[in-house]
C-alpha cells in the first residue's frame, strides 16, 4: 500500500489507517527480537522469550514500523489505533481466575505497566487530536521535565490498578462520519456474576456519544478490536461457557468451564452476554429514526481473517429493527498463518449442522439466545490483506484486497468491491 501511493503522488490517499489490535506480539516474539532480549538477560528466567519492560518493548515497535515503506506510510496517513490482547500478553484480561493467577507472578507488573507506557507513547498519543493533546495533563507533564518516565509509570501503574480511572476509548470525527475506537480490553469487569466487556463508566462514555445526536452523521463506526457477531457456533459456545463458568450447572461446570475458557479463547463479546445483548441495543437504537445514518458498522480484527456479518432484528424487538444498516466487518490485515484445520472451523461455525450444535450448546447451559440473528454476507477470505471503506454523503462501499507474491513483484489484488448502501 505504502510503495502504491509513493509511486503516484497524485493518487487519493486513505483519509485514517485504523489498526485494530495486536500491532505488536510481546508474547511470541521473533528470532531477531529474541537475540535482543538474550543480549540484556538470561531468557531461562521468566518471561523467558517474552518482552519484560519498557526498553524490550521499544524493540517491538522497532521491529513492527522499521520498514521504510511503513515508516514513510505512518507519517503521511493519519492513523487511529487501539490495542487487543498480544499488545500485552494472549488472552489479557480473560478472567478473574486469569487475572489472579497472572498477577501472582513476579514478572507480570513490570509487563502490564511497560506495556500501557509504550502503547502511550507508541500509540495512543496519535489517536489524539490536537485539542485533545494541549488538554492533557499527562502529556503536559511529560514534555515539562526532562525525563517523563517516572510520570508515565505512575500514570500506566494506575491504569491498571484502577482501569476506570482512564479511559483508552476515544471519538474522532470525518466530516459526517463518526468514529469510536473502543477499549475492549482493559476496561472489563471480571468477577462472575458481573462480567462485563466494559466497566459502567466506559459503557455509558460510549451509550452517551453514540446517541448523543446520531442524525449529525451518515456513518457511525464503532472500532472494537474482537468482533461483535462470531460465526453463530463460536457465539453460542462462548455464552455456554459464560453460563457454566458463571454457575448455571454448578460448581465442578464452572472449574472445567474455566478451563475450556482458557484453551480455547473464549473471551469475545459473546462471552459477556450481557454487554452483548447491551451493544445490540445500542446499535439498534443508533440506527433508528428517520434521521438515522445510513450505516452503522462495528469494525473489528483479532480473528486472522477476514469476513462480512449482518444481524437480522426480528420485527417484534422494542422500538422495531433499525432503519440504518448494521454490518460487522471483520479483517486482520497481517497475521499469522491459519492452519488448514483452523480455516475448517471458521467456516463449519456458519454452517447449518454448526448453528445447530450451537443450539444444544446454550440448552445445555441454560442461557438465553441472542436479541438478533445474523448471516455471514461476505468472506470467509484468508491471507493478508486489507479492507477499505469508502464513504461519501450517504453512499458507502467496500473494497477488499489481498497481497499476491508474483515473480516480478508484489501486488494488491483485489478480491471485493460491494456497495453497502442503496445509493451506492
Amino acid at each position: 500500500l505504502a510503495a502504491r501511493l509513493a509511486a503516484d503522488p497524485a493518487a487519493e490517499r486513505p483519509d485514517v489507517l485504523l489498526l485494530l489490535g495486536d500491532q505488536v506480539y510481546a508474547d511470541e516474539t521473533s528470532g531477531a527480537t529474541r537475540r535482543r532480549l538474550a543480549a540484556r538477560r538470561d531468557l531461562r528466567e521468566p518471561p523467558g522469550a517474552e518482552v519484560a519492560d519498557y526498553e524490550e518493548y521499544t524493540c517491538l515497535y522497532d521491529e513492527s514500523w522499521r520498514d521504510p515503506e511503513v515508516r514513510w506510510l505512518l507519517s503521511t496517513v493519519p492513523s487511529c489505533m487501539i490495542f487487543d490482547d498480544h499488545d500485552v500478553i494472549d488472552d489479557w484480561n480473560t478472567s478473574a481466575a486469569w487475572q489472579e493467577q497472572i498477577r501472582a507472578t513476579p514478572w507480570w507488573h513490570e509487563r502490564i505497566v511497560s506495556g500501557l507506557m509504550s502503547y502511550w507513547v507508541y500509540q495512543h498519543l496519535g489517536n489524539l487530536s490536537p485539542a485533545e493533546l494541549a488538554a492533557d495533563p499527562l502529556y503536559a507533564t511529560v514534555r515539562a521535565v526532562p525525563d517523563g518516565t517516572e510520570a508515565l509509570r505512575r500514570h500506566a501503574a494506575g491504569a491498571d490498578a484502577d482501569p476506570a480511572g482512564t479511559r483508552w476509548s476515544y471519538q474522532r470525527i470525518f466530516g459526517r462520519v463518526q468514529l469510536l475506537m473502543v477499549d475492549t480490553r482493559a476496561a472489563r469487569v471480571l468477577s462472575e456474576g458481573r462480567r462485563a466487556m466494559l466497566d459502567d463508566r466506559e459503557a455509558a462514555w460510549l451509550r452517551d456519544t453514540v446517541l448523543a445526536d446520531p442524525s449529525a452523521y451518515d456513518h457511525i463506526l464503532i472500532g472494537s478490536s474482537l468482533p461483535w457477531l462470531l460465526p453463530p457456533l463460536a457465539h453460542d459456545a462462548e455464552s455456554w461457557n459464560a453460563a457454566l463458568c458463571g454457575g448455571s450447572r454448578g460448581s465442578r461446570w464452572a472449574r472445567f468451564g474455566e478451563k475450556v475458557r482458557r484453551a480455547a479463547d473464549l473471551e469475545h463479546w459473546a462471552a459477556f452476554p450481557d454487554s452483548f445483548d447491551r451493544f445490540t441495543e445500542l446499535l439498534r437504537r443508533a440506527g433508528s429514526g428517520p434521521e438515522a445514518p445510513a450505516t452503522v458498522c462495528v469494525l473489528s480484527g483479532d480473528v486472522h481473517h477476514a469476513y462480512i456479518a449482518e444481524p437480522r432484528w426480528p420485527d417484534t424487538a422494542p422500538g422495531g429493527p433499525p432503519e440504518s444498516r448494521v454490518l460487522q466487518l471483520t479483517c486482520s490485515p497481517l497475521h499469522n498463518s491459519v492452519p488448514r484445520s483452523l480455516r475448517w472451523t471458521f467456516r463449519f461455525g456458519w454452517s447449518g449442522v454448526g448453528r445447530s450444535i450451537g443450539r444444544l450448546l446454550i440448552r445445555h447451559g441454560r442461557t438465553q439466545r441472542p436479541p438478533v440473528s445474523w448471516s455471514r454476507t461476505g468472506g470467509p477470505w484468508f491471507g493478508n490483506q486489507l479492507m477499505t471503506l469508502t464513504l461519501h454523503g450517504r453512499n458507502s462501499a467496500l473494497t477488499l484486497v489481498q497481497a499476491k507474491s508474483t515473480f516480478r513483484n508484489n501486488l494488491l489484488v483485489k478480491v471485493l468491491e460491494r456497495s453497502l448502501t442503496k445509493e451506492s
